[in-house]
């Protein structure tokens, strides 16, 4: 006789495709989607300078291909869960194009590219090949990421992840609110009263559709007396229709091959990056598991790689991820449905060209809560999934993440700063790398010490983890495993893997040499602190070590 869960067995169970939750999650993960792929749209077209028949009618439609065998998958995987263990409260993994690999392909790749050669479509031919390799390297990693979630401690995983949501999720959208505090916080206060406080709205309208709602309201009422908030107009509307169409994705393997003469440059980034999209997976699957999900490592991971393979050779030169959040959308409501719902949103959004429409009609600040919201959420997760002892542990994990983000706000002010320089005649362009290099000596004088920030903030995923799994260890008092991962730190740092900025051996002696070298005897040193301990142990206890009587 089977285990009943509920009101039925689970060879019997059958789970609910759709639930009221799942309208909260959609409209809240389906917004998140959208932001992206407009942030993507744009660097698409204002900072690649990519043409329209290209962005809407080529990348976009293999985008929402791969996006959509992705959700719908992820939503089959939630549903065979449920079914196995009886349960209806799984919670489909999130998934979309990663973020962090959006900006990396776009301004490592796919812009110098296209710079060095004046034409986008080698640009965007480059940015395929990145994706062809990261896809390989995802498939490949998934049969060894389960050993690594095994023998990481979920305090250094969830750590590394909440490192990632504080910094690079939350952060941003959190000063965008700032920015517009007449929208941001106003919808920001939407979305807490609901999801912090549990209160329903009226027929129980989904929270993120109220906060939309209600920055548009803002947005489009703030033009009658002249403030733009926003940065809404009827015309910006008007020149969105130009761009609605219908369009399907159309193979594009003849430019992921011909992007081969750009292999050095793409493998430097695509191996250390394949590498941060296994532990990223992994923090995620992690995630999923603490919020009462357990899902398949191997899956997951050759999963992200075949659609990300897909949507590559029909043109999509962006990857392929399992998202931060799952405890959110589940949190809200988020069963099953909502997963495949947004699959079939993006395609239609991508298809037709509807992004553009969206983007004129929409605040994106008021979608910016919603992420600030997750990141908050991620981060609080990580501290009451784990035991209390190993806090420590976990902020530590954070730094390496606060250390990247500082770094890319210097340079991105030193860059704006060189070019505003340059275009209102204040210095001469071929003085701009000396002007760059002398402010970044002097910023140790102003106690900003920003080599510190480069070397710690490299790796930063990698960094985080490695730190956080050495802090549990000892707090643990196990000083052997924690010399083990002090060691895989060191040999890591050596090629450049964290603590560097590019993969290699840096002439020999390593990418950062003095940092691998530290590592490695912190490893020694905590080798040896492991056999003084086994040592005091037997010394002290004599008699649980003694031969059994004859």
């Amino acid at each position: 006789m089977s285990t009943l869960t509920g009101t039925a067995g689970k060879s019997e169970f059958k789970p609910a495709l759709w639930t009221s939750g799942d309208w909260n999650a959609f409209f809240g993960f389906g917004t998140n989607i959208l932001v992206n792929m407009l942030v993507l749209t744009g660097l698409l077209r204002f900072v690649l300078k990519m043409p329209d028949s290209l962005v809407f009618g080529r990348i976009l439609p293999a985008l929402g291909l791969m996006m959509c065998l992705s959700t719908f998958y992820y939503a089959f995987l939630a549903y065979r869960l449920a079914q196995k263990t009886g349960r209806s409260d799984v919670c489909a993994l999130p998934s979309g194009v990663s973020v962090p690999h959006m900006f990396i392909v776009t301004f490592v790749i796919m812009l110098p590219v296209t710079l060095k050669t004046g034409d986008p479509l080698k640009g965007w031919s480059a940015g395929l090949v990145w994706v062809f390799f990261q896809s390989f390297i995802l498939m490949i990693g998934g049969f060894i990421a389960p050993f690594i979630r095994k023998i990481t401690p979920r305090a250094a995983l969830l750590g590394t992840l909440a490192g990632v949501s504080l910094t690079f999720i939350a952060m941003r959208p959190a000063l965008e609110m700032y920015m517009t505090p007449q929208i941001g916080l106003v919808c920001f206060a939407v979305i807490l009263v609901s999801w912090f406080g549990g209160v329903k709205y009226p027929k129980s309208i989904p929270a993120g559709l109220v906060a939309i709602v209600v920055g548009m309201i803002i947005a489009w009422g703030s033009n009658l007396f002249g403030l733009g908030l926003g940065g809404l107009s009827i015309k910006g509307v008007g020149d969105a229709f130009a761009n609605f169409g219908f369009s399907v994705p159309i193979p594009a393997a003849n430019y992921v091959f011909s992007g081969f003469e750009y292999l050095g440059v793409i493998l430097v980034t695509a191996i250390p990056f394949g590498i941060y999209d296994l532990v990223e997976a992994m923090d995620n699957v992690e995630s999923a598991e603490a919020a009462g999900d357990e899902y398949p490592t191997t899956r997951v991971l050759t999963a992200d790689g075949v659609v990300s393979l897909i949507g590559c050779l029909m043109g999509n030169p962006f990857i392929n991820a399992v998202y931060i959040g799952h405890p959110g959308w589940k949190a809200m409501g988020g069963r099953i449905g909502y997963s495949a719902a947004t699959g079939i949103m993006v395609v239609v959004l991508s298809w037709f060209g509807v992004i553009s429409v969206l983007l004129a009609l929409v605040p994106v600040v008021a979608i910016s809560p919603i992420l600030l919201y997750i990141g908050m959420l991620m981060t609080a997760q990580a501290f009451q999934t784990t035991p209390a002892k190993h806090a420590p542990a976990v902020a530590l994990a954070f730094t390496p993440h606060l250390a990247a983000w500082a770094k890319l706000q210097i340079d991105t002010m030193l860059g704006s700063t060189m070019n505003a320089a340059a275009t209102v005649g204040g210095m001469a362009a071929d003085k701009a790398d000396a002007v760059k290099t002398a402010a970044i000596a002097a910023l140790p004088q102003q106690g900003v010490f920003y080599h510190g920030l480069e070397v710690m903030g490299g790796g930063s995923i990698l960094g985080g983890l490695i730190l956080g799994a050495i802090g549990v260890f000892i707090i643990e008092r196990d000083f052997e495993k924690a010399s083990a991962f002090a060691l895989v730190g060191a040999v890591l740092t050596y090629f450049g893997f964290m603590h560097g900025e590019a993969v290699g051996i840096g002439g020999g002696f390593g990418v950062t040499p003095a940092v691998a070298f530290a590592y490695a005897v912190m490893a020694a040193g905590l080798f040896a602190a492991s056999k003084l301990g086994a040592s005091e142990h037997y010394a002290a206890h004599p008699e649980m070590h003694a031969a059994p009587a004859e």
